[in-house]
């Protein structure tokens, strides 16, 4: 979140602004402003605040929209990382997705439904007369505000919330998360590049159906599809893997008390075509004990190679940099990127090594699956 600020914690929840939101706050504040000074010719400098107000609660709304997915999400235990309104809305970072199609639909449903609520709630009291004035008409819009956002929403293509129920619905009549995905991705793809056609003719002046912003925002829900469409097909492809399914056969391993004239024998071939730097070192019991970086023979002259072990420069190695053997590939990949590294030391529960992952590696499995699915 470089573009975002963080303004605190709701709920233990922590809550970010995209830099873009204060554009959209001010655009809406403009507009707001101008319809209250209209309909209302005596506020004066005052319908400016009023619009900014009626701003603030537009974005509240929006806020307690994100709460909504939130709650339900930590109901099911869920972690949610962060909230964060911008340009387009908001949207809540969850931890981990649902493990039902239940699950997933109640968190989907969720915010929704508390915009309908607000709607009702706004309406009601509007209605009832207990608000009138520019107090009522901000009322009136706000429930209005609400309405759309619920079934704006409810429209049925990822990143939409209507998206993830439909999500939901395939996944509990297939009984594959994977392939709920991919048909919400494909459906929010044809639905952005409706939206972009109709907003571009617009622009150009062709149609008078959308507008810029038709075209904006139609971009954002495919370019959003898009990307969970490849997720959805990664996760697919790579499901039911694991960290040792993948490890390299040709793993660089030394054994302790191996010589370095043993390690500069074994590293003329096993770094043949790779580019190892260094080689996992592991004990009469198969037990990983650290590493040696390859460099450490060009320390010692040549003769004296014979003399001394690996073992005598043997380097500790991090839990960071290794993996349990039985670790879901999926998870392995988010600690790729998690930690910005390319290669984890596989490890058994006992601690006996398996092996070296390389990041490449898993990018090359992912290649060849595509290939053969696509011939």
């Amino acid at each position: 979140m470089n573009s975002s600020l963080r303004i605190g914690n709701l709920f233990g929840i922590p809550f970010f602004v995209n830099v873009s939101w204060f554009f959209v706050l001010a655009l809406v504040t403009l507009n707001f402003s101008g319809g209250l000074a209209a309909q209302f010719p005596t506020l004066g400098t005052a319908a400016w605040g009023l619009g900014l107000g009626a701003g603030l609660l537009m974005f509240a709304s929006v806020l307690l929209h994100e709460l909504g997915h939130s709650f339900a999400a930590q109901q099911q235990g869920i972690k949610v990382n962060s909230i964060t309104l911008f340009l387009f809305g908001g949207l809540a970072s969850l931890e981990d997705e649902a493990k039902t199609p239940a699950g997933a639909f109640w968190i989907a449903i969720a915010g929704p439904l508390v915009s309908l609520a607000l709607f009702l709630l706004l309406t009601g009291l509007t209605a009832s007369g207990l608000v009138n004035g520019p107090i009522g008409s901000i009322s009136r819009l706000l429930a209005y505000i609400n309405l759309s956002l619920a079934l704006f929403n409810m429209i049925p293509g990822l990143p939409l919330d209507g998206g993830n129920v439909l999500k939901a619905a395939i996944w509990q009549f297939t009984g594959n998360r994977y392939r709920g995905i991919q048909w919400a991705s494909r459906m929010g793809m044809v639905i952005g590049g409706v939206a972009m056609s109709f907003g571009a003719l617009s622009v150009l002046g062709i149609s008078n159906i959308g507008s810029f912003w038709t075209l904006i925002i139609g971009w954002f829900i495919w370019r959003n599809a898009k990307q969970s469409a490849n997720s959805a097909t990664i996760q697919e492809t790579l499901s039911g893997l694991t960290a040792a399914d993948v490890v390299l056969e040709n793993s660089p391993i030394i054994q302790a008390d191996s010589t370095l004239r043993q390690l500069a024998d074994i590293a003329v071939v096993t770094t043949r075509n790779q580019n190892w730097q260094r080689f996992l070192v592991q004990d009469s019991q198969a037990q990983l004990i650290g590493t040696i970086p390859f460099d450490t023979i060009r320390s010692i002259p040549a003769h004296q190679w014979p003399d001394y072990q690996v073992k005598d420069f043997v380097q500790s190695i991090q839990p960071e940099v290794q993996v349990q053997a039985n670790q879901s590939l999926l998870t392995v990949i988010e600690q790729f990127e998690r930690q910005g590294i390319q290669a984890l030391a596989v490890i058994r529960e006992n601690g006996t090594l398996v092996g070296l992952l390389e990041k490449a590696q898993i990018i090359q499995l992912l290649q060849q699956r595509t290939q053969t699915q696509m011939a």
